[in-house]
C-alpha cells in the first residue's frame, strides 16, 4: 500500500489528518514542527508523540522525504540537482552559492506548457504539476539545505500554472509553524498569468518578477506564445492597481537578444510602459540552445544597454550568468532525456 506523504502539509491539512485517525488535536502542530523544524526522515523520530500516535499514524502516512538522484557542479561553484518526480518523471534544481548567500532555484513543474522559443523547458513540454512535497522536497533535501539563505521559483515550469500547490509551498515556508522565512527571502518568477497573479499577490507576500523580455506586443508574442492571451499591459494594470509594501519587491526578467530587442527603442518603450512602477530591472545574458538562431549582444553592448535604462529612471542590473557549463544557467534546465528514456 502507498502511504500517504505528511511533508509539504499545511496545518490545516494536518490538524484534517489527525482528526481522520483519531489523534488529539495539538498533535497537529507538533507533526508540524517535527517535519519543518527538525531534521527527521521517519514518523518514529517524533518523540513527543506517544509510541501508540506514531504506530496510529504510521499505518497510512510516511515523512515522504527523497534524496536527489544526481549532482553535477559547475566550476562557479553552482550545483544541478536531479530529482525524481511524478513516478517516472525528473525535474533539476539549482544552487547557487554566491558569499554570504546560499541561493536554491526550484521547480514547480516537470517541463513547461508556455512555449517560450528561448527556453530548453519549454522545448520538452509539460509532463504535469509538482505536489507541495516535491517543491519542498528539493529544499529540504538538497545537501546545503542548512545553508541556505534564499529560494528563487526561477526553474522548471511555471509556478502560476500551478498556483494552488505554491502558495501551500510559501505558506509552509513563511509560517511560523513552519519554516518561519522572511517572505523577502522568496521571489516567484512568473510569464504573467492574468487569471492567477492577483491571486498570488493577495496570498503571498513574497516578491514577484515577471519575465518580460520585449515590451511590444508582436515581439512578445513571437517569444512567448502567452502574449496572446496574457499581454504585458494586462499584467502591468493588475500590478499598477495592486497597493505594494515598501518591502515587497517588483522587478522584470530580461533576456538580451543582439539585434531582436536590445535597441533604443525598446529602451525608449520600457521607460513608457514602465513608468508609474517602482521595480527593477534583471538583465539577463541570452545562453544558447539547439536550433536557435538567438544570440547575446557582448557585455559592452549589454552594459550600455543597461546605462541607457539607468538614465530613464529604471533601476537595472545585469544577473551575472551561474552555471552554464553544466546547463544551469537561465533558460538551459530541462530534463528531456531522462524522461524520454522511461
Amino acid at each position: 500500500m502507498v502511504k500517504e506523504k505528511l511533508y509539504g502539509k499545511t496545518l490545516n491539512e494536518l490538524i484534517a489528518v489527525t482528526k481522520r485517525v483519531k489523534l488529539p488535536g495539538f498533535a497537529a502542530r507538533q507533526i508540524a514542527d517535527w517535519l519543518y523544524k527538525k531534521e527527521i526522515s521517519t514518523i518514529d523520530e517524533m518523540t513527543n508523540l506517544s509510541k501508540k500516535m506514531r504506530e496510529v499514524l504510521s499505518v497510512d502516512y510516511e515523512i515522504g522525504l527523497s534524496e536527489p538522484v544526481n549532482v553535477a557542479e559547475s566550476k562557479d561553484g553552482t550545483k544541478k540537482y536531479l530529482y525524481k518526480v511524478l513516478d517516472d518523471k525528473y525535474i533539476e534544481t539549482a544552487f547557487i552559492p554566491d558569499d554570504d548567500r546560499a541561493t536554491i532555484c526550484v521547480s514547480s513543474q516537470a517541463g513547461c506548457k508556455m512555449g517560450c522559443v528561448f527556453c530548453m523547458t519549454g522545448k520538452q513540454g509539460f509532463q504535469g504539476n509538482l505536489s507541495c512535497n516535491e517543491i519542498l522536497n528539493q529544499f529540504r533535501s538538497m545537501p546545503e539545505f542548512g545553508r541556505l539563505t534564499n529560494m528563487v521559483f526561477m526553474g522548471m515550469g511555471e509556478p502560476l500554472d500551478n498556483t494552488a500547490e505554491l502558495l501551500k509551498s510559501l505558506e509552509i515556508l513563511t509560517s511560523e509553524w513552519g519554516y518561519g522565512w522572511s517572505p523577502t527571502r522568496i521571489t516567484v518568477s512568473t510569464i504573467g498569468l492574468k487569471n492567477s497573479i492577483k491571486e498570488f499577490l493577495d496570498k503571498s507576500r513574497c516578491h514577484i518578477a515577471v519575465s518580460l523580455h520585449s515590451p511590444f506586443d508582436e515581439e512578445r508574442r513571437a517569444l512567448m506564445p502567452i502574449q496572446g492571451t496574457n499581454s504585458v499591459r494586462d499584467i502591468l494594470d493588475i500590478i499598477r492597481d495592486f497597493n505594494f509594501n515598501s518591502q515587497r519587491r517588483v522587478s522584470f526578467e530580461y533576456i538580451l537578444f543582439k539585434g531582436v530587442n536590445d535597441s533604443p527603442a525598446h529602451i525608449k518603450e520600457l521607460a513608457r510602459i514602465l513608468n508609474g512602477i517602482k521595480c527593477r530591472i534583471n538583465i539577463i545574458r541570452f545562453h544558447k540552445i539547439p536550433g536557435s538562431e538567438f544570440e547575446s549582444p557582448d557585455m559592452a553592448a549589454t552594459i550600455r544597454f543597461k546605462e541607457a535604462l539607468n538614465a530613464k529612471g529604471i533601476l537595472s542590473t545585469v544577473r551575472t550568468s551561474r552555471g552554464e557549463d553544466i546547463q544551469a544557467a537561465c533558460g538551459l534546465l530541462s530534463t528531456m532525456e531522462q524522461n524520454k528514456s522511461k
